[in-house]
């Protein structure tokens, strides 16, 4: 497979239409159901790019964001936010201030593969470089 792409969201039929489209684009992806589980996989295995729902984690977006890019620092710039509440101030407020590329639950299907190659750029996978 290509890139390794750890998907938090914990509801199973946006995480379904994820791993069909992360297998369309030759994309392995594994799944946290939660903040906390994600930091520990972040701990223990190298990942390409990280897609957040920021509804899952029982941690503030913010306090996830800056763990992750605590643990990787390779991995700031290359998490991709997922959100259906685009009107949420707070949420808006989260992506500007992590200059985020973001996905609506709503365009999964048709901005995902558009939205990962912002976030993988042009530079070689990480995960491919072991």
């Amino acid at each position: 497979m290509g890139r390794k792409v750890l998907v938090i969201e914990n509801e199973s039929s946006i995480r379904n239409v994820i791993y069909v489209l992360l297998d369309a684009l030759r994309c392995e992806g594994e799944v946290a159901y939660s903040g906390q589980q994600a930091l520990a996989m972040i701990g223990r295995e190298n990942f390409d790019a990280i897609l957040l729902d920021l509804r899952t984690s029982e941690l503030p977006p913010d306090q996830v964001v800056s763990k992750i890019c605590e643990i990787r620092p390779n991995l700031v710039g290359r998490i991709l936010f997922i959100t259906g509440e685009l009107s949420d101030p707070e949420i808006m407020a989260s992506i500007e201030r992590h200059c985020a590329p973001y996905v609506r639950r709503g365009r999964l299907m048709h901005d995902l593969w558009d939205r990962l190659h912002l976030v993988f750029g042009h530079t070689e996978s990480p995960s491919a470089a072991r």
